[in-house]
């Protein structure tokens, strides 16, 4: 073919690229595409753990300030409740000021945060998270009549070796 291209038109040169240079040019696409692919999966499980860092931080965060309040006479509670929240909820809701006059609503998030590794699309954000009671023990943590911490459901392991539930 490139014999009779060179009669028709005699001035042009017809130039190509061999199967040998097309079959190396892809085999050197292919060592950069499996030299990538672990590197972004690394930075997209980086990016999810960070979600789970601040996640944790603001939910205990909440926690934590429920139970200044409650500490603070802001919030009733019984002789036998421990100060903190029955559920996560409420974090959103709010709970009565009892020290104000004007009877104001106290709130300690705007939303629930989603546990990034959650498996269930479907849940609530409540409900992607371990919840651990304050009676539970640290070691084995169950739930129970109010909210002391929370943890991630996962059962994977992070990046630094150490599995999300105990993060």
């Amino acid at each position: 073919m490139a014999s009779h291209l060179r009669k028709l038109l005699p001035n042009i040169s017809v130039r190509g690229f061999t199967l040998i240079a097309l079959m190396v040019t892809l085999l050197i696409l292919a060592l950069l595409a499996s030299a990538a692919v672990p590197m972004t999966q690394l930075a997209f499980k980086r990016h999810k753990e960070e979600e789970l860092r601040r996640a944790l931080m603001t939910i205990r965060d909440a926690l934590d300030n429920y139970k200044k309040a409650t500490e603070e006479g802001r919030i009733d509670k019984g002789a036998s409740d421990s100060g903190y929240p029955a559920n996560l909820g409420i974090l959103v809701t709010g709970v009565v000021d009892v020290s104000s006059p004007a009877s104001k609503t106290l709130y300690f998030l705007r939303r629930i945060p989603r546990d990034p590794f959650a498996t269930y699309p479907d849940d609530s954000n409540d409900a992607t998270w371990g919840k651990r009671s304050y009676e539970s023990e640290a070691d084995d943590p169950k739930e129970g009549i109010d909210i002391y911490d929370i943890y991630s459901r996962s059962s994977d392991v992070g990046i630094n070796g150490i599995p999300y539930r105990e993060w």
